[in-house]
């Protein structure tokens, strides 16, 4: 019968399988932490629908499929999710062309009736005179806008 040698690796090799048992549990305690969400953004009229966005985070924008962009949450708290055609939100001194949106998959609504989810569209670096915008369109051809003032943080 062949002998193992007494080296550092045999001795504690069995420490290494415990420890890749226990790391799990260190990331599932992270995934459960409510993370802390900046203030819903006050509501305003977008044509027949009032909307509210709030950002996911106070960061500054991210590169993202060669796009910069902000995440949002949009709550359509009155007006049917189902009569928005198609919703876009950008950051920008000025809303950006329904046609010129519609050449990308960047900063398009997406989510449930609930919530609203976007990946708004936003220059590198965010200067104070720039707004974001709401572009909503219905199914009759309307195109309604809203804009929002971006905070200081």
């Amino acid at each position: 019968m062949a002998r193992r040698k007494n080296t550092f690796w045999n001795r504690n090799k069995f420490k290494l399988s415990g420890l890749i048992l226990i790391l799990p549990f260190y990331f599932l305690y992270q995934q459960l932490q409510i993370p802390e969400l900046p203030p819903v953004w006050d509501e305003k009229e977008v044509g027949p629908f009032k909307v509210a966005l709030q950002p996911a985070n106070n960061d500054a924008p991210y590169a993202h499929h060669e796009d910069w962009v902000k995440d949002f949450s949009a709550y359509v708290n009155e007006g049917k999710v189902s009569d928005i055609r198609q919703g876009y939100v950008n950051i920008g001194e000025e809303s950006v062309a329904l046609e010129k949106l519609q050449q990308d998959d960047v900063g398009i609504l997406h989510g449930s009736e609930l919530l609203q989810h976007v990946h708004a569209i936003a220059p590198k670096k965010l200067d104070p005179q720039q707004r974001v915008w709401v572009t909503l369109q219905t199914w009759n051809g309307e195109v309604h806008r809203a804009n929002w003032e971006l905070p200081e943080n």
